[in-house]
């Protein structure tokens, strides 16, 4: 039978526990379908709450036995936990469960993956494992022992003793369950160590199956930058003896920051120059990072309930950005994020799933580990630097860290410490987390007697449940450029907080070019009437990165949108300003390959929605294609130079630098694809000796309608490695013919390699068809049906992959009536689904009520 009605969970109905633990005493003895868990937990009454209801979370869990103080229980059991009389004192809990990790195939709690003891807690998995408080904001140390017949048998904290068939472990630091951790399997460790700034040696494990002992270095040293960066800039040291990291192929995260036990998904760890390309490995240097930074904010600090996740991510991810761009390029790190943040964020606030940064109810907290709670939640970090200044910022983290340390915190806590630290009102700040959507920024400008004025004008349009909006705090960062390109007024700091504002730069000798938005400093969508030709000018002049960068997107977005609603050819000055920028190697190579890069398919078809304009994906599709030939031939004698002058010749390393020259070789290299049949590609290819040039050349082979022979040498040189086959089956769908798209993925999931319980594999084909738009969207229907018919099938499986799978229907409104249609009868084919489970029912409601 169908799930009940989902509960809906309130920020408002918050309420302290009735009971704090201060000691919890776990024992493991390991059976793959009948592991035997065995909790001791000394409870105490919270002072903060005359509530002394006791009630204990558990799901899918056997009880054999449960005593109060040594005398036996006898709790009523529900099918979401139990509860009990219990002294109006302190008293120990003893209880037994039995549970099944082989046939845990949600991958939550604790589960097997090949073998391998596994465990995944956050957000609410603890309560698969035992009968438990499972609450952020119930935080105590642990003690753990596993009885295990396996070589490998970790937990969380410091090792305390161990013996044949059993291991001790201890966490000194108190945590909420989800920080739970246990790994258990036959495994193999990369060591190493590093010494604090206070003297303090750590040891370091990364910890892989047999045979993955080659893809251990790289993720041992990004480790170690993190802890001296955090260090560094920071002034957070590691506070256990042992860090150990485990990658495990099973995992519907990217990775957790458990502590002193980070479990990684093997895509987001594993890494070595054959088998990983330069992105595999800045994916990975930054994740490692940003698990680590979790030590601090996330586990020594953590939020006090589900509502505040963006308090610990939103603010780990903008330290893991920061990181990145000390160690690699800060323009090309800053583009990057803001290609991402409009690809998926602004994409969600722009839908049906569009919500707070803070959220104010939910149904499964499962279904907001999203772009909002993320990446706007690290751009509402990012703003709140900017306007109270480098120094005020890590003064009011400084506080942070000592006023909270050990406590579960919320977003009124982190606010009022950088109002205590600078002086400042942070009253309307506040909203960016409590009101959805992305706001619109409208600027129009005066010139009068060397007085310049900028009026600007913003606008947050409704979303789900907020119809009606406030004005927010926005930081914009102004510069103003003279028409020989110096600049007369360098980035300045515009403060808006008014529905409507007026700014004037006075004393000025012309009529300035603005450079608006600089670094992209606030989540926006800025309106301003310009020409193609300012557009070119500040492509060739601006001295602000990112701007310069904007700049050339949106030529190339203009371009691209009159060629599909007027029918235009593309536009020549277009061209001709992309060749400069290309062929200026006073840029960085990394800089002008993002640069070179077009909008994407879905940038515009947002783009035209946005505009009244009801986008068509086919005609969005052939435009690109169109577009791409063009800038071909318009640079094809400075192609073949372009491309040689970035080929690397010397050894391989992952570093900024050569990754930026591959990264503008293979962007010309895909270029040339387009004019030579391929026969460049095939001589990268056949010349390959790293991930990065080899998936470039084979990519360029597909779409020049010459790759069957490398795809299937490319099978068989790597059908042995899980994670680079998943790079196999994602490249066929993601390139295919629109008209194909469905039919490859359907194909491909006929291959006795196809495992849908794996969720790498099960996204590496049906995230691929959901990021070829052109083949998800096919007026056939045929990628809505197969995308549903393989959802309805992992639901049972695997809910949470299920449910984050379905985001790709949220942009259904933006289509034409026939597709809605299909659409909708995919979304209610799924709803109709007799045991769905609550976290898809949640999505697709959300998705349907658009």
């Amino acid at each position: 039978m169908k799930d009940a009605a989902p509960q809906t969970f309130y920020l408002s109905d918050y309420t302290p526990p009735a009971f704090l633990i201060d000691e919890v005493s776990l024992t493991f003895r390991l059976a793959p379908e009948a592991t035997r868990v065995i909790s001791r937990i000394h409870f105490v009454p919270n002072p903060d709450t005359t509530d002394r209801s006791f009630f204990l979370h558990g799901e899918q869990l056997k009880l054999i036995s449960a005593k109060i103080d040594g005398h036996d229980a006898n709790p009523t059991l529900t099918p979401h936990g139990l509860t009990a009389e219990v002294p109006d004192h302190e008293f120990t809990w003893e209880a037994e469960v039995e549970i099944s990790p082989a046939t845990n195939t949600a991958l939550e709690g604790l589960y097997m993956s090949n073998g391998m003891y596994c465990t995944q807690c956050e957000a609410e998995g603890f309560r698969k494992i035992t009968y438990y408080p499972d609450r952020p904001d119930v935080m105590a140390p642990f003690h753990v022992r596993i009885e295990g017949d396996l070589p490998v048998l970790l937990s969380n904290g410091n090792p305390v003793d161990q013996g044949e068939g059993w291991a001790e472990w201890s966490d000194p630091w108190p945590k909420p369950a989800y920080l739970f951790a246990l790994v258990a399997g036959d495994l193999r460790a990369t060591s190493g160590t590093f010494t604090t700034r206070s003297g303090n040696e750590v040891a370091l494990n990364l910890w892989v199956r047999p045979g993955d002992e080659g893809k251990t270095e790289f993720g041992l040293q990004a480790l170690k930058d993190s802890m001296k960066w955090d260090e560094d800039v920071y002034g957070r040291e590691y506070d256990l003896d042992l860090f150990n990291i485990v990658a495990v192929h099973d995992f519907n995260m990217g990775a957790m920051e458990n502590k002193g036990l980070n479990i990684f998904n093997s895509s987001a760890v594993l890494a070595s120059p054959e088998t990983s390309t330069d992105a595999n490995f800045e994916r990975i240097e930054g994740i490692i990072a940003h698990e680590y930074f979790h030590n601090w904010t996330g586990n020594r600090i953590t939020c006090r309930d589900w509502f505040q996740l963006c308090l610990k991510e939103g603010l780990t991810v903008f330290r893991d950005q920061q990181f990145t761009s000390d160690m690699r390029s800060e323009p090309v790190k800053r583009i990057s994020d803001v290609l991402m943040l409009r690809a998926r964020q602004f994409r969600e606030d722009a839908g049906p799933l569009a919500h707070n940064v803070r959220p104010e109810s939910y149904q499964e907290i499962n279904n907001f580990y999203t772009a909002t709670v993320y990446e706007k939640g690290a751009e509402v970090i990012g703003m709140l630097y900017r306007l109270v200044g480098e120094t005020d910022y890590y003064r009011a983290l400084d506080m942070y860290f000592q006023r909270h340390d050990g406590q579960a915190c919320t977003i009124e806590d982190w606010i009022a410490v950088f109002e205590d630290a600078t002086g400042r009102d942070l009253t309307q700040f506040k909203r960016w987390y409590t009101q959805a959507g992305t706001p619109h920024l409208t600027v129009t400008e005066e010139w009068v007697n060397g007085t310049y004025n900028l009026y600007f004008k913003q606008e947050t349009k409704p979303t789900p449940g907020q119809p009606d909006k406030q004005p927010l705090v926005i930081p914009i960062a102004v510069g103003l450029l003279a028409h020989d390109g110096s600049e007369i007024v360098p980035t300045t700091l515009l403060e808006m907080t008014e529905a409507e504002q007026t700014f004037s730069f006075d004393g000025l000798t012309e009529r300035p070019i603005p450079s608006i938005l600089r670094e992209f400093s606030a989540p926006v969508v800025l309106h301003r009437d310009t020409n193609n030709q300012e557009r070119a000018f500040l492509l060739a002049h601006d001295t602000d990165p990112f701007n310069k960068w904007e700049a050339g997107r949106a030529l190339a977005k203009d371009v691209l949108v009159r060629m599909i609603t007027k029918g235009t050819k593309p536009d020549t000055g277009f061209l001709d300003a992309l060749r400069q920028m290309a062929l200026d190697d006073t840029q960085d190579p990394a800089f002008r390959a993002l640069a070179m890069a077009l909008p994407s398919q879905d940038d515009i078809a947002q783009t035209l929605y946005a505009s009244g304009v009801t986008p068509d994906p086919m005609a969005i599709y052939g435009a690109v294609k169109t577009l791409s030939r063009a800038i071909a031939e318009h640079m094809k004698d400075d192609l073949p130079a372009l491309l040689a002058a970035n080929t690397v010749t010397e050894p391989y390393l992952p570093n900024a630098e050569q990754s930026g020259k591959r990264a503008l070789a293979n962007t010309a290299l895909s270029l040339l694809s387009k004019l030579d049949n391929g026969a460049a590609a095939q001589a990268q290819y056949d010349a390959a000796d790293n991930m990065t040039q080899q998936l470039s050349a084979l990519s360029c082979l597909i779409r020049a309608g010459a790759g069957a022979d490398a795809l299937a040498k490319f099978e068989q040189q790597w059908h042995g490695d899980r994670l680079v086959m998943d790079k196999w089956f994602g490249l066929q769908v993601m390139l295919a013919e629109p008209e194909d798209a469905a039919q490859v993925a359907q194909t491909l999931t006929e291959r006795a390699d196809f495992d849908m319980k794996n969720p790498n594999r099960f996204r590496a084909v049906f995230g691929a068809l959901a990021g070829n738009p052109a083949g998800f969207h096919h007026p056939s229907g045929d990628g809505y049906r197969t995308m549903a018919d393989w959802l309805i099938k992992l639901d049972t499986v695997n809910p949470q992959t299920t449910a984050r799978m379905c985001s790709a229907f949220d942009t259904w409104k933006r289509y034409d009536a026939d597709r809605q249609a299909m659409i909708r009868d995919q979304l209610e084919r799924i709803a109709a689904k007799p045991d769905l489970s609550r976290d898809v029912t949640e999505m697709v409601e959300r998705i349907m009520a658009a």
